[in-house]
């Protein structure tokens, strides 16, 4: 039987290339998306087009009822969730000099405290059953730092603390916990950044002096993904194309 594995805010960016090599290598996929998303029905039919077959549920990652409504409904229209891939997230990037609280826990609830809501609906499953993978997305951020985002660091640096307490609680059971923290990806918001910026700052930071592909982190997802990664857990792997090392 297929497993099902899904993955938060997969409508776009990493999210959708980790969705189609999932489905590519036989997973079930189901992705969320934010309630009110007006571009849900052209996505379902791209990809319907392209040959895939998602489901796709309404859910605010952000809000702890919403995220186990979401998951119910997933649970008993799709199948018990075996992979988690905790991928929505947002920028809110300012100084912290002009950082108000609002963007502060606008940042934190979507990026952060969504790992806790999507998270603990399927967790107990999996360690019941015996075989689970959660894979959390942060990013390099998390790990240096950035100007401007103190509220986004926070957050991504959070999510590997999650991680490694919670890949120790469940170890045992046949559940694994990793972070993945990607560097610059090509995808369509890094590729909205003006390129004076992006040529002249931001790949010449990155010794392979190119953006990473969303297929390479995708490719990293499916390996945590697999049985084969079964002895991989409480771990944070950078694939930023040598930006940052540690």
């Amino acid at each position: 039987m297929a497993r099902v594995a899904l993955v938060t805010g997969g409508m776009g960016g990493l999210g959708e290339a980790i969705c189609f090599k999932l489905a590519a290598l036989g997973y079930k996929v189901v992705t969320t998306f934010s309630p009110g998303n007006p571009k849900v029905d052209a996505w379902k039919k791209s990809t319907s087009e392209m040959g895939y077959d998602f489901a796709a549920y309404p859910c605010d990652v952000s809000d702890f009822e919403s995220a186990q409504e979401c998951v119910r409904k997933v649970e008993q229209e799709v199948g018990k969730i075996d992979v988690l891939v905790n991928n929505a997230g947002i920028t809110r990037d300012m100084t912290f000099k002009r950082m108000d609280k609002v963007n502060w826990d606008m940042v934190i609830k979507t990026n952060l405290d969504s790992v806790f809501n999507m998270t603990k609906p399927v967790c107990d499953g999996m360690v019941e059953r015996g075989w689970g993978r959660i894979i959390n997305i942060s990013s390099v951020n998390g790990q240096k730092g950035a100007f401007g985002q103190t509220n986004y660091s926070a957050a991504k640096a959070g999510m590997h603390g999650f991680t490694k307490a919670l890949a120790l609680e469940v170890a045992r059971k046949g559940v694994t916990v990793n972070t993945i923290s990607p560097g610059y990806i090509g995808t369509k918001m890094v590729m909205e950044i003006p390129s004076d910026v992006l040529e002249g700052k931001i790949i010449p930071q990155i010794p392979m002096g190119r953006l990473g592909k969303p297929e390479e982190v995708a490719g990293l997802v499916a390996y945590l993904a697999s049985d084969e990664a079964a002895f991989v857990t409480g771990s944070n792997i950078a694939i930023n194309g040598g930006q940052h090392m540690y």
